[in-house]
């Protein structure tokens, strides 16, 4: 258990270094809200952009997130000990968060390999943003997340584990609340990854 919980930990750490090779490049930071309205701005941000970078970051990012998924299969099958229905809940929203955030990853790098090959043209941003709006449903992924961390958090908070109630506090949830006022890159991975290294001292 604790060796599963270790390696989501570290899955969902090298995972937050690929979002950042995509996010940051040698001319600056990438705002997907924000700078795909400026056409100009994108083609200074990926001026320099390697291609090979943006192949790392998916390829990688994928085997980080099935490291990531021991994590969130092992604490489903932890909590069943306590109540089989909430560890039911967490596997199925556990494996909804883990395989559809995988292909939304692979996506958003297809986004930014195509819009770099393509040659930064208005014509490849205009294609790319509208390939990516028919392919958000992947991030419904968030929802199978959101779903987990509220049933594993509800199940410590209750006292049905064995953890002390405060342990409720190691929930990705709350850690992406302190988190999101911050400028840090890859809140979701640090939160989760928070989880994990506390939950895997813990258990």
């Amino acid at each position: 258990m604790k060796i599963a919980l270790i390696i989501a930990f570290i899955g969902h750490i090298i995972c937050g270094i690929t979002d950042c090779m995509l996010a940051y490049t040698s001319e600056g930071r990438f705002d997907m809200s924000r700078d795909t309205k400026d056409p100009e701005r994108m083609k200074k941000l990926f001026e320099r952009m390697p291609l090979r970078q943006i192949e790392l970051s998916m390829l990688i990012g994928v085997f980080a997130l099935f490291m990531a998924g021991f994590g969130f299969v092992g604490l489903a099958l932890w909590a069943a000990q306590f109540s089989q229905a909430a560890g039911t809940v967490m596997y199925i929203s556990g494996l909804f968060f883990i395989v559809p955030i995988a292909a939304h990853h692979v996506l958003c790098c297809a986004v930014e390999w195509f819009y770099v090959k393509l040659g930064r043209t208005d014509e490849a941003l205009k294609n790319v943003l509208l390939f990516f709006k028919r392919t958000a449903a992947t991030a419904a992924a968030y929802a199978g997340l959101l779903v987990f961390c509220v049933t594993l958090f509800i199940l410590t908070v209750s006292g049905r584990t064995y953890l002390p109630r405060w342990c409720c506090v190691f929930n990705t949830l709350a850690f992406f609340i302190i988190l999101a006022p911050t400028k840090l890159p890859a809140k979701g991975n640090i939160a989760n990854a928070l989880m994990f290294l506390c939950l895997a001292f813990a258990v």
